[in-house]
């Protein structure tokens, strides 16, 4: 019951916040003139036509109700007007078919991350204050302090043009599952997994060195274990508590930390997307995307703070 309403309480303000993010974004963006290419001859009037017949010509509160009213009823997100290759095109099957490459690099990316970072992380615990903790920590600090686009460069540079392993982008087309696209995914899959790789690695080395260190695993081994059971059977166990609750939420906000990387490497992905609708000021793809971002970011949040009562039985405890 405290676990359903904490729940409820949660989404709630999810929503709320979602709302008013959503508000100020339509009111900023409309706030901008909404300019049609006249060049487009008569496109450019048919385009002209589409806008008026949406009412985006009216005032700003009521094109934002009718904005609302046409996405709950009709799910209609609006249609492309400045990007050549969506103009006139429903906003909604646009963000679809570029969904699935935004969504596999990022699958790829936290599959390879989390054992790799878990690995370096457990690492660096048992051998802490050694030479090997040292090196750790000191990769992963250096890591951490690199941005992801010069990550991304480094490995466009080695890995594709010199050592010419993977391709310099990704492959066109939409066969998403073969072997030769999974292959041209890789270098982007690489760039986007040093981040997480180095903070699974961090996050993992603090919490399991805490265990370490704590009474009842002293307990454990005077009571005759092993230090290799002591750690496998009780230290590891308790340092996972935070941590799978971090894996969760990070599963689900890496779907927003694409947007340079798949411009990088040429993935025809939502963050490429989102980039372009801003660079032409295509308003309708600008809030699609904008509220896509919005609740991916708000619901990574609520998930982990959700997974941590389900996972870590003190946190129910207490809260009766």
């Amino acid at each position: 019951m405290y676990m359903l309403k904490y729940v409820l309480k949660r989404i709630g303000l999810m929503i709320l916040t979602f709302f008013i993010i959503i508000t100020v974004c339509f009111v900023l963006i409309k706030m901008l003139p909404l300019v049609v290419d006249v060049s487009l001859g008569r496109d450019a009037a048919i385009l002209e036509a589409q806008i008026a017949a949406r009412g985006y010509r009216d005032p700003i509160l009521k094109q934002y109700f009718a904005y609302l009213y046409r996405i709950f009823t009709q799910g209609d997100w609006g249609i492309g007007i400045n990007m050549p290759e969506f103009r006139g095109q429903p906003v909604w099957e646009s963000f679809v078919k570029s969904l699935p490459p935004t969504i596999l690099i990022n699958v790829y990316s936290t599959l390879f991350a989390v054992p790799l970072g878990l690995l370096l992380g457990i690492y660096a615990a048992l051998r802490k204050n050694k030479w090997q903790d040292h090196a750790v920590s000191t990769i992963v600090m250096i890591f951490i302090s690199v941005p992801s686009y010069i990550t991304a460069f480094l490995i466009q540079y080695l890995l594709c043009f010199k050592l010419k392993i993977f391709p310099l982008t990704m492959k066109a087309g939409y066969n998403y599952f073969s072997w030769d696209m999974f292959v041209s995914m890789m270098p982007a899959v690489i760039a986007m997994s040093f981040g997480s790789i180095c903070g699974y690695a961090r996050f993992t080395r603090a919490e399991l060195t805490e265990v370490l260190t704590s009474d009842y695993l002293l307990l454990a081994r005077t009571k005759g274990l092993t230090r290799g059971q002591a750690i496998t059977r009780h230290a590891l166990r308790n340092a996972m508590v935070p941590i799978f609750p971090s894996i969760i939420g990070e599963f689900v906000a890496v779907l927003s930390g694409s947007l340079i990387i798949e411009r990088i490497f040429s993935i025809p992905g939502v963050g490429r997307l989102y980039l372009n609708a801003i660079n032409s000021l295509d308003y309708d793809f600008f809030m699609m995307l904008s509220a896509f971002y919005t609740f991916v970011g708000l619901a990574a949040g609520i998930v982990v703070d959700i997974s941590y009562g389900f996972i870590d039985p003190r946190i129910r405890m207490g809260a009766k």
